[in-house]
């Protein structure tokens, strides 16, 4: 499981200081590491990228930006969420645009249903 640890670090700083109180939960998946608020998949870090997760009605705002692609899965768009290239998150401001986009839509965000143990 490969991911950059220096952003994952700026993003733990970052999002810490703008949670604004909301509990923060970090979990292997994706391939990485992803940052839960309030038990619901904010941001993470896989590989040397970002994925968010934003306001589906952002998803043309959010495609104009310099180094996000949609995320694409079995041919299927999800709208609401994206990658973003490290390389255009050199700066703190930068960071903060994505994880602002994030922390925002939280609130509304949908938790994924809880998943029933499978140990007998």
């Amino acid at each position: 499981m490969a991911y950059d640890l220096q952003l994952a670090e700026r993003i733990r700083s970052r999002l810490s200081q703008r949670a604004g109180g909301r509990m923060i939960e970090e979990k292997k998946m994706f391939r990485g590491l992803t940052f839960m608020v309030n038990d619901k998949m904010c941001i993470s870090v896989s590989g040397d990228r970002l994925m968010c997760r934003f306001d589906p009605a952002l998803q043309e705002t959010a495609a104009a930006k310099d180094g996000f692609s949609p995320m694409i899965m079995k041919g299927k768009q999800y709208r609401g969420f994206g990658y973003v290239d490290a390389a255009v998150v050199p700066h703190r401001e930068d960071l903060d645009y994505w994880i602002g986009l994030c922390l925002d839509f939280n609130d509304r965000a949908k938790a994924a249903p809880k998943r029933k143990s499978r140990r007998k």
